[in-house]
């Protein structure tokens, strides 16, 4: 731990009246572990992090503030920057931790090699795993990463530790997004773009504009958006995933804006970028761009602008993905592409066909709070047509928000 993170640790145990000894009880550890953690020789165990979060009478989150290195704001241009997985198991961190002990040095090859496969495991289960599961995943990995900080390493050792770690962090960012934990996600933004910068990884610090353009055209901040992935790509490498995304982001905030033209352009550099793409972490990798994504952005952006050709693209997508009839099998993008295709018919006047598409979406489970707004433009649409079918609609949609609220 920084001096910084040593004081708040010890701080926050002396507000909740525990002396070391008494907090060293309650998480059932020694009082001299107690010591170690609060003088910087070592970090607490992911395991052993639900009993801190107790005792010191915190949240999962407020409790990676307190353990995590200090988030450094990344430079910005004005006005720009905002101020079904399994659980992981303990035996998981038990083989992270025997393979550090046996390297050289406190982090070792191996260890990194495997963060790095489990992070690349997660993304790619990103697209099929309630948001809320796979963020424990990440938490804890998170953890790890922040607990291998202060060790030994060498210099090569540190930088892989730094992006393995931000990737980690804007992953967990982007789920924080989905579960419109707006605080949660700002904070895991930073720490990535820190990360990020300390490694000199301009991919990763790329995805945090993108990430953030993303979040900020959910909130109808369709200009702001813009600028964000405009930013993200420049910062992005030449012809990289997060390049093509943050043009495909540029599209979509151009078509909220109503620049019909501008808009076309970005697709179809959009799609002359992503056919050039050779996927090499599988299709489904959330931080990789494929073909399959470029038909899904092209979707929703010619819906927006109302293109009837969006009705093409969407069912191209539904195609793809979706072979089975088992709504509750299909990929994030598939839910997408049916609100897509209920827009698209709308406009259309093909009223029945719309309901059917947007029911069948809202009621797949797919569609993350993030998203909730997608499809509640579609059931305002329908009530303003007042069409016999607003009513199912409607309730549809109530259920998704209950859901939401866990009632």
């Amino acid at each position: 731990m920084t001096d910084t993170r040593r004081r708040r640790f010890a701080e926050r145990r002396k507000a909740r009246g525990l002396n070391q000894e008494e907090f060293a009880e309650a998480v059932g550890v020694d009082r001299s572990t107690v010591q170690r953690w609060e003088n910087g020789k070592t970090g607490p165990q992911p395991w052993q992090r639900p009993k801190i979060a107790k005792a010191l009478g915190v949240t999962a989150n407020e409790l990676d503030a307190l353990l995590i290195p200090d988030a450094y704001t990344l430079p910005q241009p004005p006005g720009l920057w905002l101020s079904v997985a399994h659980p992981t198991t303990d035996d998981e961190f038990d083989a992270f931790e025997l393979a550090r002990r046996v390297s050289a040095s406190d982090v070792g090859k191996e260890t990194l090699s495997r963060l790095e496969n489990s992070f690349d495991e997660l993304a790619m289960k990103y697209p099929v795993s309630p948001p809320q599961e796979l963020l424990e995943r990440v938490r804890k990995h998170s953890a790890y990463v922040a607990h291998l900080m202060d060790a030994r390493m060498t210099l090569s050792e540190q930088q892989r530790l730094y992006v393995v770690g931000g990737w980690f962090q804007l992953l967990g960012a982007t789920l924080h997004i989905d579960l419109n934990q707006e605080h949660a996600a700002t904070a895991r933004l930073q720490a990535a773009a820190s990360l990020a910068r300390h490694a000199g990884h301009r991919e990763i610090e790329a995805w945090c504009y993108e990430t953030d353009a993303w979040r900020v055209l959910t909130d109808g901040d369709y200009g702001r958006a813009l600028e964000l992935s405009q930013v993200a790509q420049q910062l992005a490498p030449t012809g990289s995933s997060v390049e093509i995304q943050a043009t495909a982001q540029e599209g979509r905030a151009r078509a909220r804006l109503g620049e019909n033209a501008a808009t076309y352009a970005a697709i179809e550099k959009v799609q002359r970028m992503s056919g050039a793409m050779v996927p090499w972490k599988g299709t489904e990798h959330h931080f990789q761009y494929d073909p399959g994504k470029s038909l899904a952005y092209t979707a929703t952006t010619l819906a927006w602008i109302g293109d009837p050709s969006a009705e093409t693209y969407a069912r191209e997508v539904i195609a793809r993905l979706a072979p089975s009839e088992d709504i509750h099998k299909w990929p994030r993008r598939v839910a997408s592409a049916n609100i897509d295709l209920a827009l698209a018919l709308l406009g259309g006047d093909r009223m029945d066909e719309a309901c059917n598409a947007a029911q069948r979406a809202i009621l797949s489970g797919r569609i993350v709070p993030s998203n909730h707004w997608r499809a509640l433009e579609v059931v305002k649409a329908v009530e303003t047509r007042q069409l016999p079918e607003a009513p199912d609609l409607r309730e549809a949609y109530q259920g998704l928000k209950a859901l939401e609220a866990g009632e």
